[in-house]
């Protein structure tokens, strides 16, 4: 009989410990993203006019976006073919998403959880989510075998002052 007292009181210390030892998320590190995020159209006389790398450049070939040797021959074969006319890097004319980097440009909801930060479209054109897995993982080995229009992202985030808040989310998509 007294065993079992002491093991009644030994499982319940240890589920006093374990709800003593869950917390709820400390969101008070991380950036407050609260609210509507909205796109700055940037008018560019192409069919892909309100995308742009950077903002405060000209479009185009001044955006100096750091591509790789072979996205940077399709942005310039693309830009050569709008320029005549045609809708080349446009997705969305042959009636598929957008992917990215432009679902970027639309209208978001972003929510912001430690292991990862949710970004959705708010708008009713296009609904998409994309998903920036913070959790430490790597890429998969094969990405081919999970294709997305939105890619598979990996992300982290960085205090860059030391003030222990989060003040940048570094995103690579593959």
């Amino acid at each position: 009989m007294h065993c079992r007292k002491l093991i009644g009181v030994n499982v319940l210390a240890i589920a006093l410990l374990a709800l003593h030892s869950a917390q709820a998320f400390d969101d008070s590190k991380y950036p407050n993203l609260k609210g509507q995020w909205r796109s700055v159209a940037v008018p560019t006389g192409l069919s892909s006019g309100s995308l742009q790398y950077d903002p405060h450049k000209p479009a185009g070939r001044a955006q100096q976006a750091p591509l790789t040797p072979e996205c940077q021959a399709i942005f310039e074969a693309n830009m050569a073919e709008q320029v005549l006319g045609g809708q080349a890097g446009d997705p969305t004319y042959r009636c598929l998403p957008s992917g990215m980097p432009r679902v970027m440009s639309a209208n978001l909801e972003v929510v912001v959880l430690p292991e990862t930060t949710y970004i959705s479209s708010i708008t009713g054109a296009g609904t998409f989510h994309r998903w920036i897995y913070t959790d430490g993982r790597d890429f998969p080995a094969d990405t081919a075998d999970n294709p997305q229009f939105n890619g598979y992202s990996i992300g982290r985030w960085i205090d860059e002052n030391g003030d222990g808040r989060y003040d940048a989310l570094i995103v690579e998509t593959r």
